[in-house]
């Protein structure tokens, strides 16, 4: 475990962040998770930091680095979507405004909520007509429900398997940003 945590030379990025991909040969997908020139927060991210994203799903998400390394793993899976559909709930709960609140709203609905939404995400129909009806006068917590729905999904679906695979220690340590 040791030898994956060591930083490395960033020589052949591409190639050593293959190890994130169990579907594919190609690594394109995952050049733009890490930027080339390691920013504040990847300089400071501490060994016993990235460690903790194994131990608890909102430690992981509460860090730009595990987010970037989750949403990786799950473009792999062709569920990113779940991860997009959480994020831009946790944005819409920073709204201040009434006006943007409405139209945030039901562009988030019409994403990812909708039947048949471009980005659609699994949510039982239960949830779906909650939210649905959270629509006819939206708040700050129209979207509570289906996001639980869908962190609980992502948490107890596609966490342990980036959990299992490694992916998170692979591709921090292969761009020499954990110290």
């Amino acid at each position: 475990m040791a030898a994956l945590l060591m930083p490395r030379r960033n020589k052949g990025m591409r190639t050593r962040l293959g190890c994130l991909s169990h579907k594919s040969d190609s690594c394109s997908d995952f050049t733009a998770i890490l930027p080339d020139k390691p920013n504040r927060a990847l300089k400071r991210l501490s060994t016993e930091e990235a460690t903790r994203w194994a131990d608890s799903f909102d430690v992981l998400l509460s860090h730009k680095c595990g987010v970037a390394a989750f949403r990786a793993f799950l473009k792999t899976e062709f569920s990113e979507e779940n991860l997009e559909f959480w994020l831009a709930c946790e944005e819409y709960k920073k709204t201040r405004s009434t006006a943007k609140l409405v139209s945030k709203a039901h562009r988030i609905f019409e994403e990812f909520v909708d039947v048949q939404a471009p980005r659609e995400v699994n949510i039982d129909f239960q949830t779906r007509e909650a939210t649905r009806k959270n629509m006819e006068e939206p708040s700050l917590t129209c979207f509570d429900q289906a996001q639980g729905k869908v962190h609980s999904l992502m948490e107890k679906d596609s966490y342990p398997r980036c959990r299992k695979g490694g992916w998170s220690w692979c591709a921090l340590s292969n761009h020499g940003s954990i110290s």
